[in-house]
């Protein structure tokens, strides 16, 4: 059964915290996981059903008031959450960064616009550098997620600081290779 890694992701976050409305499915993955793998919250209101179809979930559905329709996680759902864990061949990873898409055209465009660019791409990277910091010496030492979350967070840290290192390098007049 092939599944989407959106799909794979609303597993893990089931298995991880339980039963979840739709709704609930947003919050956590905005907690969890967006800053590394951003879904659509239209998705989060798709993919539950489709994995209930599948077998890989349960739904409960309210009788009454709201309707709100609660998803479990089956043992089926277990297993290929368990299966997809335990491969460790991913697909190379996918990038659709609007800034580096600019950064292969800056050939043609106007003075200044290289700066600017770096300028403004430095001060964004800088923020998600504090923010996941922030948030990694921020979790519970409790929570049996943390580990996860911390490996999670250092690598969104190395990440952001090898991005905020070439920005920077690029915001110096002139421009600095930032490989040297």
């Amino acid at each position: 059964m092939r599944l989407t890694h959106s799909q794979y992701a609303v597993l893990g976050l089931i298995a991880r915290h339980g039963p979840l409305t739709p709704y609930e499915l947003k919050a956590r993955v905005e907690e969890n996981v967006a800053p590394f793998w951003p879904i659509p919250h239209a998705q989060l209101y798709r993919d539950p059903p489709k994995l209930a179809a599948l077998g890989l979930l349960a739904e409960e559905a309210e009788a009454t008031g709201r309707r709100r329709r609660t998803f479990h996680l089956t043992d089926a759902g277990r297993t290929a959450l368990a299966d997809w864990l335990a491969d460790p061949i991913t697909p190379p990873a996918e990038s659709r960064d609007p800034a580096r898409l600019k950064l292969a055209f800056t050939d043609l465009a106007r003075p200044g616009d290289l700066a600017a660019l770096a300028k403004t791409q430095a001060r964004v990277h800088r923020d998600l550098l504090e923010h996941y910091t922030a948030r990694r010496a921020a979790l519970d030492p409790d929570d049996v997620a943390t580990p996860s979350r911390s490996r999670l967070l250092a690598y969104g840290i190395l990440h952001e600081r090898a991005r905020t290192a070439f920005w920077e390098a690029l915001c110096q007049e002139p421009p600095v290779d930032p490989l040297g």
